[in-house]
């Protein structure tokens, strides 16, 4: 009788616990967007901004990641996992995943990089992001910075607007070409602006929907006519974005480029920043610029990222114009000096101090307003960090975005600080060690409960 209510009871608790288990799972699947992040670093918790961007998104969005055998999966898993917590938020947001190398013609239609790329499509709009470009190296080895969330909430964002700021990039001057620009071309196309070559020779004139300049990486002077049209260009609405290349001529060859900067109580001091080595990673002709305070470099400043330029001309702002207010940017040390002979530079790639030279701290850009606090130029001595090899290192793609943002007065700028990412942890184990833990989870330790399992299923049923 006792083994027959035993039994029972047994069978009452197994029927109550499934019971039990089937309601939880009911109730669970009933309130699928209910979650808690116990991960350390909140990496699936989203920002106010971004819930706010997906609760005003109200058209359909379709996500593509493009990935290959070059894709990190660790970066992969990531990634996906971020898109996956957008689309739950939001049921316009659809998400695909192809591979480039079995799915060769989406590698044909989108052409991107085949180390990961994320397509934010709407209608005819498309929005590029590279993966490498959603993670920031972090202090020591192995650490990192995610800003994934950032870059996709203001592709998000940029989909909403449909009109597009059209921006020029003069050339015929041995101007950085665009095609070696690419990186910042696609960055600033996934911003909403629209990006033309414009040589002067050819068109006559700057267009009238020209809203920026640019003018990057000069090695020769522009024209007197060339100059005249720039001059009418910016005494408009027109605003101007150099960055100086290098000529060891410049004191003598660059008269219209100085006269365009002295526009803007900008002068050109004709001598490239040499800094005392600073680290062995890099030669003292390459100058990791400390910032002055302004709304560009703050986000730079705050999230430890460095910019780098090489082969940079030093500028100065002796005499300070009511009418366009200069502020500096990017600065060196007081220990840094500005080689003024220019032709031993080039021919011998060799500097040494002397009373000519310039002496430290050096300004190496500035950002100019009007006298009604509106952005006007922005001019740089150096350009280097522009071109693709260069540009994903540190903060230099950030430092380019922003300052065109600050130029262009966007007030949409999505600020999202990074999640810290855990260091990556490697075990190195020897083959005897892997053999050891491959036989103990998936032989001796299942073995061994059910042997224990079978002496006390056999001792009760004698007992």
């Amino acid at each position: 009788m006792n083994k027959w209510i035993r039994g029972t009871n047994a069978a009452v608790l197994s029927l109550a616990v499934i019971g039990i288990f089937i309601v939880v799972s009911i109730f669970l699947n009933s309130t699928k967007n209910l979650q808690v992040d116990l991960t350390q670093n909140k990496k699936f918790t989203l920002s106010d901004q971004t819930t706010a961007a997906l609760g005003a998104l109200n058209t359909d969005v379709h996500i593509l990641s493009l990935t290959s055998d070059q894709t990190d999966p660790y970066i992969k898993r990531q990634v996906v996992e971020l898109v996956q917590e957008y689309k739950k938020r939001n049921g316009k947001i659809t998400f695909d995943e192809y591979d480039l190398v079995k799915q060769p013609a989406m590698a044909k239609q989108y052409d991107v990089d085949p180390a990961g790329t994320l397509v934010v499509e709407s209608g005819q709009q498309k929005k590029y992001i590279n993966y490498y470009d959603m993670f920031i190296p972090g202090q020591q080895q192995g650490e990192y910075k995610f800003s994934g969330e950032e870059k996709l909430t203001q592709a998000l964002m940029n989909l909403n607007s449909k009109d597009k700021s059209k921006i020029y990039f003069l050339s015929g001057h041995g101007e950085i070409p665009l095609n070696q620009m690419n990186l910042w071309q696609t960055g600033l196309q996934s911003a909403n602006y629209e990006v033309k070559d414009l040589n002067l020779l050819r068109e006559g004139k700057i267009p009238d929907d020209a809203e920026v300049l640019f003018i990057i990486g000069p090695s020769n002077d522009i024209s007197d006519k060339e100059a005249d049209l720039i001059k009418t260009y910016m005494n408009g609405k027109g605003k101007l974005y150099l960055a100086l290349g290098f000529n060891k001529d410049m004191a003598t060859k660059w008269k219209n480029l100085d006269a365009l900067m002295a526009t803007y109580s900008i002068q050109d001091q004709h001598a490239v920043a040499i800094e005392p080595k600073q680290s062995v990673l890099y030669d003292p002709l390459t100058i990791i610029p400390e910032y002055g305070y302004h709304d560009i470099t703050k986000k730079l400043q705050d999230y430890n990222l460095l910019t780098m330029m090489t082969l940079a001309v030093t500028l100065g702002n002796d005499q300070p114009s009511a009418d366009f207010p200069a502020t500096a940017i990017l600065k060196t040390t007081d220990k840094a000096y500005g080689e003024t002979d220019l032709k031993q530079l080039a021919d011998n790639s060799r500097s040494n101090k002397d009373a000519s030279d310039v002496k430290g701290p050096l300004n190496l850009g500035y950002v100019v307003q009007t006298k009604d606090n509106k952005p006007k130029a922005v001019i740089l001595g150096g350009s280097t960090f522009f071109a693709d090899q260069v540009i994903s290192q540190q903060g230099n793609r950030d430092f380019a975005l922003n300052s065109v943002g600050w130029l262009q007065e966007q007030k949409d700028q999505v600020t999202i600080r990074p999640r810290e990412g855990d260091a990556l942890q490697q075990a190195l184990l020897t083959g005897s060690q892997a053999n050891l833990i491959f036989f103990g989870t998936v032989l001796i330790f299942p073995l061994l409960f059910l042997i224990v399992g079978g002496a006390i299923w056999w001792r009760r049923r004698k007992g």
